[in-house]
C-alpha cells in the first residue's frame, strides 16, 4: 500500500460541517518523491470507487475513527470521478474527531490531503534531469482520503461548504433533472 499527501485550499465557514474537495488531480504532477515525480491519468479509477472500501481518516488513522465511508461506492463519503479528479463530499460527524477536523480547517493546521493505495499498472519515463516521472494509469485499490499536514500533490483541494452553497446547488441538480426529463 502506498500513500500520497495533496495540498488542500481551505475556506472556513461557522455555519456548515460540509467538507470537499479533490483527493486527487488527474495529469497534475506531485512534488519530488524522492527521485520521482508522480502523475496520476484520468483512467487509472475507472471502476475503483466500485470496487472499494474508502475510509475518510485523520492522518490515515483508523483508531481514532471514521470520519465518512464509501463502501463499493455507497455511504457517507460521497465520491465522484469528473474530468479534474477524484472530487469528495462528506458532513463531518458531530464527534471529538469532527470537531478536531473542521477546527483544524478553520484555524489552518490542516491544509493537505492524503490518500493510500494500491497499483495495478503505471509507466515510468526518465528525463533529462536523471529523475523519473511515474505515471499511474490503473488503481487496483484505493484505501481511504485523509487530512494530514503536508502534501506531494499540491494542486487539490478542500473547502467547508456554506449551507447556501449546498442549496443553490441542490436546486441546479434539481432543474437540470426535470430539464432531463422533459427532454
Amino acid at each position: 500500500m502506498e500513500l500520497r499527501n495533496s495540498s488542500w485550499e481551505v475556506r472556513a465557514t461557522e455555519d456548515s460541517r460540509t467538507v470537499e474537495g479533490y483527493a486527487l488531480k488527474f495529469n497534475k504532477e506531485s512534488n519530488d518523491l524522492g527521485g520521482f515525480n508522480e502523475m496520476i491519468q484520468p483512467e487509472a479509477l475507472d471502476g475503483i470507487l466500485e470496487r472499494s472500501d474508502i475510509l475518510c481518516l485523520l492522518n490515515h488513522n483508523e483508531d481514532r475513527g471514521v470520519l465518512a465511508r464509501s463502501k463499493y461506492g455507497v455511504g457517507s463519503l460521497k465520491l465522484e470521478v469528473d474530468a479534474e479528479g477524484l472530487k469528495y463530499r462528506f458532513i463531518a460527524p458531530q464527534t471529538a474527531l469532527g470537531d478536531e477536523l473542521l477546527e483544524g480547517l478553520k484555524r489552518g493546521d490542516i491544509s493537505t490531503s492524503s490518500f493510500a493505495f494500491t497499483i495495478d499498472s503505471d509507466v515510468w519515463e526518465k528525463r533529462s534531469n536523471n529523475t523519473y516521472l511515474r505515471k499511474i494509469t490503473k488503481f487496483k485499490e484505493l484505501f481511504d482520503v485523509s487530512p494530514v499536514y503536508k502534501e506531494a500533490y499540491p494542486d487539490t483541494t478542500v473547502a467547508l461548504r456554506k449551507i447556501e452553497d449546498l442549496k443553490a446547488d441542490d436546486l441546479k441538480g434539481y432543474f437540470e433533472l426535470l430539464k432531463n426529463k422533459i427532454n
